[in-house]
């Protein structure tokens, strides 16, 4: 320690001179990266030597192949290392090339990012929303939105994969590291420049003829032209008359000559007409009648209905509630198609709207209006059933296209009309009677028991306390059930009305078999209201044995029959 002692002698100047000229050329500190030079390579480490350091730093040789340097790991080459720990607990340097790979590369893409420069790039997977790009240059993963993939949808990638191409920046995260990058800007530069070219050579006034219909939306339609660039026609430039969207006249595919009225050179975009091609057709809309026959031309078919030409460019929709006067809802797609020629009668024509209606069915004959003729109310008619729901069958009336209604309340007199309703099946005939016919609301209502006799027609000659005779068919806890003489409809006699005494008043009383006299207790035929009973029945016995067997004397030569007489003279006296 000689040397300490006396700072002012020679050598110790010697040595601090040594010592700062050796530290002044390499600068130590955690965190920055620096060159080592490779000493020794094992099968498993790398040795480097790197000045100021107090020891030789390892470096694992796997780590170098995962960036592709393997072919670097050589005595003598020198690589860039990122000094993590000058020393650890163990007293060891720990260095990366990895990491010293990444940052050198983040440094790029920084650089890159603020100077707006592009880089190259290939795309080397799929993952979630996009794809990963790798930065040639540092190796470096991006991340590209699949909405930046290409400027319009692409099915199929593979023809991009790991193929360098440029890149632009167009988000750097340097808190979390991360890149985001579009193929897609890159593409719409080159096509801007190219498209400004093409957009000089049209004029407003200029007629594009040929056009093809590339595809539409709700605001209009777009067109393919030459197949250089796309140009727009607004709904309200495709039709004098009304469209609500571009696919009631359109099809993908179809060709029409344009009319140049606009043209952005800012935005590079052109705006078409369809319609001011050709005279306004509403000029000389005087020529047409409401309530008059004329026909039409079918242009295009829709689900609701279709379009039609009165002539070139007056297009007016048919909707399919005005195709068939039976059908509910009749498929325009079924009963017409394209360039076909029918009858319509005109119902309206707004001129304010621009706006014409017509109709299909009128000029046909309502058959409904046939039906009151041919089939008046109280007419029996044949019919074929076509469909059967819960409560109702719907008979198709064999000689008119036209469904009639039958109640299941209007299939029989004397069963319960649910149960009656499920012995019928699909495509039986039924002769039934025309109950009522409304022509407005398009309604049949049929019935199947108005063609047989009623059997409360047998109650016709009778009256509330007649008695008749009636056999006991069942009976049960609660009532019995009968059948008069002749009669084809059975009734219930409730438990009620069974007998005066209640202690008889049993329906087991009866097995079934018997014929028993009762009393009608309520007859209304109109309303279909009969009740018998028995208990009424003896009623009026035993009202007809008091009329005929007692007298105005009964009961006085009964024991007492006089004390309240001789009470009453007793208080007088």
């Amino acid at each position: 320690m000689e040397i300490y002692k006396e700072l002012d002698t020679s050598a110790s100047k010697e040595f601090e001179k040594l010592l700062n000229s050796q530290l002044s050329k390499t600068k130590i500190e955690e965190g920055k990266i620096i060159e080592g030079k490779i000493t020794k390579v094992t099968d498993k480490f790398i040795f480097l030597f790197i000045e100021g350091l107090k020891s030789e730093p390892v470096l694992d040789i796997n780590e170098l192949k995962t960036i592709g340097m393997f072919d670097k790991a050589k005595i003598g080459e020198k690589i860039s290392v990122l000094l993590e720990r000058i020393e650890d607990k163990n007293g060891e340097i720990i260095v990366s090339a990895l990491k010293a790979q990444k940052i050198k590369g983040w440094n790029k893409l920084v650089s890159a990012y603020e100077n707006n420069e592009t880089i190259m790039g290939k795309i080397t997977s799929k993952c979630k929303g996009g794809v990963i790009v790798e930065h040639i240059d540092t190796g470096s993963l991006m991340f590209c939105p699949g909405s930046q993939i290409s400027d319009k949808p692409l099915k199929d990638i593979s023809h991009l994969m790991n193929e360098p191409q440029k890149f632009a920046l167009i988000k750097l995260d340097k808190v979390r590291g991360n890149a985001c990058v579009s193929r897609r800007q890159i593409i719409s530069s080159h096509k801007k420049e190219d498209k400004a070219k093409i957009v000089e050579k049209y004029k407003v006034g200029d007629v594009i003829k040929g056009a093809i219909v590339k595809g539409y939306s709700s605001f209009g339609c777009f067109f393919d032209v030459n197949g250089e660039i796309d140009v727009l026609v607004h709904l309200q430039e495709i039709s004098y008359s009304r469209v609500n969207h571009p696919d009631e006249i359109f099809n993908v595919g179809d060709k029409h000559d344009l009319l140049i009225i606009s043209i952005d050179k800012e935005k590079l975009q052109i705006g078409c007409s369809i319609k001011q091609l050709s005279p306004d057709p509403f000029e000389h809309i005087s020529n047409y009648e409401i309530n008059k026959k004329y026909k039409v031309k079918v242009v295009k078919v829709m689900d609701f209905g279709f379009f039609a030409e009165l002539e070139p460019g007056l297009t007016t929709l048919l909707h399919s509630s005005e195709l068939s006067w039976t059908k509910k809802n009749p498929s325009a797609k079924k009963m017409f198609k394209v360039n076909d020629q029918i009858e319509v009668i005109i119902t309206e024509i707004d001129k304010e709207k621009r706006r014409i209606a017509v109709s299909h069915r009128l000029t046909l004959e309502n058959p409904y209006n046939l039906l009151e003729k041919k089939y008046p109310v109280g007419s029996e008619v044949e019919g074929t059933i076509n469909s059967i729901n819960e409560y109702a069958i719907y008979l198709k009336i064999d000689d008119l296209d036209i469904s009639a209604f039958l109640h299941n309340n209007d299939l029989t007199y004397s069963h319960n009309g649910e149960e009656e309703l499920k012995k019928y099946k699909k495509g039986e005939k039924l002769k039934v009677k025309v109950l009522e016919i409304k022509t407005d609301q398009q309604k049949v209502r049929v019935g199947l028991k108005q063609t047989k006799i009623d059997p409360l027609s047998w109650f016709k000659d009778k009256k509330v306390k007649d008695i008749i005779t009636v056999k006991v068919i069942s009976s049960d806890n609660k009532s019995l059930t009968v059948k008069p003489e002749s009669c084809e409809m059975n009734f219930i006699i409730k438990k009620s009305q069974i007998a005066i005494n209640s202690a008889d008043a049993r329906p087991s009383r009866f097995v079934g078999g018997e014929r028993i006299d009762v009393a009608i207790s309520e007859l209304d035929v109109e309303k279909r209201k009969v009740g018998l009973s028995i208990k009424l029945l003896e009623e009026l016995q035993n009202k007809e044995a008091v009329s005929k067997f007692s007298s105005t004397l009964s009961g006085k030569n009964l024991p007492f029959s006089s004390l309240s007489d001789k009470l009453k003279n007793k208080k007088t006296k």
